[in-house]
């Protein structure tokens, strides 16, 4: 595929750029450019290669989810911490009801 002056000032037109003739004519060789890297990338052969998320393998560190209740930011302070609660309600800070 090739783009001419006209094409350029056309895809210019739609995306709302005001271009100079100048700046037209330096765009064409740019986007024929960009079009012959795009058609050489279709022309990888890709279909031995697996579908990753990643170029390196990733691998997620998790920990239990245990709460400590010897430690400092431990549980067992439900209780402490609804205190400072304008309103609890079954163990949960209340709010008031928002209907729009």
């Amino acid at each position: 595929m090739s783009v001419d002056k006209a094409t350029v000032a056309k895809i210019a037109s739609l995306a709302r750029i005001k271009m100079g003739d100048d700046e037209l004519e330096r765009m064409v060789p740019e986007l024929n450019g960009i079009l012959d890297w795009v058609e050489q990338l279709g022309e990888v052969v890709t279909s031995q290669v697996e579908p990753m998320t990643a170029v390196i393998p990733n691998k997620l560190r998790l920990r239990d989810d245990v709460v400590d209740a010897d430690s400092l930011t431990g549980g067992g302070k439900r209780d402490d911490v609804l205190a400072n609660a304008p309103a609890a309600e079954h163990g949960f800070f209340g709010v008031p009801k928002v209907i729009e």
